[in-house]
């Protein structure tokens, strides 16, 4: 039985498999030929492993980052990490959580198919970390590692995973120009939030657009985002190697190579990595879209893939720097505001602020904007730095000692809902879980009758 959930469990913690194999259904069902099935089936794999080999970069190139920024200000404090946080947590909680996730797939899949929520969520990693989550606070709240668990556990995870998308979608459509994908990602309601903002109070003229920077003839090769990327992290590097002292960098980060020329190469490494997640990002559309037609006519009419949250990195390469740097200045003054409160410090998480705050900047720049794009991903880095604090206690004697906890909206919120609800008793908790999918459930129907109302 282990054996084989362990299988389950690696395919489904796999994105690049689990595609890969989801293409291969979709072209099968529409019965095209053994090597169109080959080829769209190897290619969405590649495609997957291209993404991640680029993501993977930006991580790497990343890591210095926060090694400088924490020694050059000395700060100790928590670090918002779901891969540091869920590998402590997998420790104690591996069986419940594998079993969780297995439940909430068939929970998505079946809201996918039976309600108007069409979104089949396909980040594999992210499935984990949320069926981890759910575990810890579920045991926390004094439920035990029984059935109860898993099954509460599974339709909280597979109802949330349905329903995010869709928060985004009305801003995935204005973004990619198509109804074709879906965001699949845990920093969605943080997305959808401001993507609204940007919507509210930014900037409607298309011509202020993050995209449609002024930028002088004479510096017109920064249009090139390779180059425009290469140069203003360089400047960034340089600078927090100074701040942290070139004797730190060359004894502990570079290896004896000197300060400048390592800030250089990381500046160009992160460049470097976000061109390869723009080409795995290329190949991944250009097969998914199309195998994915066989799916929704044969199993789940109409749905749409839910992909992780680079897919949006090509539509605004500006906006992902505007986002990843206002994010981060975010969580800068917010953990300088936890010094001088006295709480526990929030220090800023260089890979969450990177990711959440480029995808909250599209969002928002989607209908407002270079103005929406500020403020939408200013009021993601908020949320990212202060909601941390308030989850630690629904993880109990496990957040209590870890040095690492959540990082994600979707994560977050949720579980801070769950952890304080959690406090009246199992009999609540259930009551909470159960009352979400019956409202999708009512919220499906409600909205199924409308449009026929309509017709």
């Amino acid at each position: 039985m282990n054996g084989v959930l362990n299988f389950i469990v690696s395919v489904a913690t796999t994105p690049a498999l689990l595609v890969g194999l989801i293409a291969m259904l979709g072209l099968i069902l529409q019965k095209k030929p053994a090597t169109a099935v080959i080829q769209g089936s190897v290619k969405t794999f590649a495609g997957f492993l291209v993404l991640v080999g680029g993501a993977g970069i930006l991580v790497g190139a990343l890591a210095p980052f926060a090694d400088m920024f924490q020694h050059a200000f000395n700060v100790k404090g928590i670090v918002p990490t779901n891969e540091g946080v869920v590998a402590l947590a997998l420790v104690e909680y591996g069986t419940p959580t594998a079993l969780i996730m297995l439940v909430g797939m068939i929970v998505n899949i079946l809201l996918a198919r039976f309600t108007r929520f069409k979104y089949i969520f396909l980040t594999g990693q992210a499935m984990l970390y949320v069926s981890c989550m759910a575990a810890v606070i579920l045991v926390s709240a004094g439920m035990g590692q029984s059935w109860q668990t898993i099954l509460l556990g599974g339709i909280f995870e597979g109802t949330l995973l349905t329903v995010t998308p869709a928060l985004c979608q009305p801003f995935m459509r204005k973004i990619t120009g198509t109804d074709n994908v879906a965001m699949g990602h845990t920093g969605n309601i943080g997305y959808a939030l401001a993507g609204w903002l940007g919507k509210t109070l930014g900037n409607p003229d298309p011509e202020k657009s993050t995209e449609k920077l002024n930028i002088p003839k004479s510096l017109g090769f920064l249009r090139d985002s390779t180059v425009s990327i290469s140069l203003l992290m360089a400047v960034v590097y340089i600078l927090l190697a100074i701040a942290a002292g070139p004797a730190y960098v060359e004894g502990e980060l570079s290896g004896g190579t000197n300060f400048v020329i390592f800030s250089l190469v990381q500046a160009g490494t992160f460049a470097a990595g976000f061109v390869v997640v723009l080409q795995g990002v290329r190949m991944i559309l250009a097969e998914i879209v199309p195998a994915f037609q066989g799916i929704a006519q044969k199993l789940v009419p109409n749905s749409k893939p839910a992909l992780d949250v680079p897919i949006v990195f090509p539509y605004a390469p500006n906006a992902v720097l505007i986002g990843f740097f206002v994010s981060f200045i975010t969580g800068c003054l917010s953990m300088a505001a936890m010094l001088v409160m006295g709480t526990t410090v929030i220090i800023p998480g260089v890979v969450g602020h990177f990711f959440c705050g480029a995808a909250a900047a599209i969002f928002g720049n989607a209908y407002g904007g270079r103005r929406g794009a500020v403020i939408g991903s200013f009021a993601n880095g908020l949320l990212l730095s202060w909601l941390p604090l308030f989850i630690i206690p629904s993880l109990g004697a496990f957040g209590a000692g870890a040095s690492a906890t959540f990082a994600d909206t979707d994560y977050l919120i949720p579980g801070i809902i769950i952890g304080r609800v959690g406090e009246m008793g199992t009999v609540a908790i259930a009551t909470l879980i159960l009352g979400f999918l019956a409202v999708v459930l009512i919220l499906s129907a409600v909205l199924n009758a409308r449009d026929k109302s309509k017709a």
